[in-house]
């Protein structure tokens, strides 16, 4: 089913309960798994004991494809804290297969970006930006994220809102989630349009053992890239 080929563990379930606070419909009669996650992998010791010694883990997602009275299955969604220089933890993501949309917005609801992705894309989730993964596909979505270990992602903000300031329908439709005072119009860009990091031809899982992920922990590292990723946004929000 993942197309993994290392030890795995058991994965962390979230099923409907776990998200009635941040669902279109709260009160939705549907029960029942939405995605599985499989943390702090790797396919050997050398591996693993690199990504330990550099505090980052390796996960897999996977997120069925299903009807959930009307919305796509979707992540929690959360944002993350400023790391000690005070720039925000960024997160990397890759579609292992299906067909993935990350919905993205700053804090201060200043922008909403929809990322649309699709098998083999690499996606920068850039400081200061919370995320939402929605499944956009027929079939289970899996993806793979690499992240720092020195922070623990902030939930709390999406539950209190009730979700991201969009609901994706499954007839392709986007509503805005009135708990929100005010939301710009949701901006769409393409992952292919987002720049590319060292070695991403090979895959997410490729750069470990390499310093292409040293941003992750030391985002200071990363200004360049995140401007890069800053720069396709507002091109889209002008256009």
């Amino acid at each position: 089913m993942l197309g993994w080929s290392g030890p795995l563990p058991e994965p962390e379930i979230r099923d409907i309960e776990d998200m009635r606070q941040v669902l279109a419909t709260p009160d939705c009669q549907e029960t029942g798994p939405l995605y599985f996650m499989y943390r702090d992998l790797a396919l050997n010791d050398c591996d693993r004991q690199w990504l330990h010694s550099h505090h980052l883990r390796y996960d897999i997602t996977a997120i069925v494809s299903r009807d959930i009275c009307g919305e796509r299955v979707k992540t929690k969604g959360h944002y993350h804290p400023l790391s000690p220089s005070g720039v925000g933890y960024p997160e990397v993501y890759e579609v292992l297969r299906g067909h993935a949309h990350y919905l993205l917005q700053e804090r201060n609801l200043s922008n909403v970006i929809l990322v649309d992705a699709l098998e083999k894309d690499l996606i920068i989730v850039p400081p200061g930006y919370g995320h939402v993964t929605i499944n956009a596909g027929n079939s289970d979505l899996i993806m793979a994220n690499i992240v720092s270990t020195d922070f623990e992602s902030q939930y709390r903000e999406y539950e209190k809102m009730g979700g991201a300031a969009y609901y994706e329908l499954t007839d392709g439709r986007f509503i805005k989630n009135q708990a929100y005072p005010s939301v710009p119009e949701i901006r769409i860009v393409e992952a292919g349009d987002l720049p590319k990091m060292q070695f991403s031809k090979d895959g997410l899982y490729e750069m470990i053992g390499t310093d292409t992920l040293d941003f992750l922990n030391n985002p200071d590292l990363g200004q360049d890239l995140f401007n890069e990723v800053l720069r396709v946004f507002n091109e889209v929000l002008r256009g």
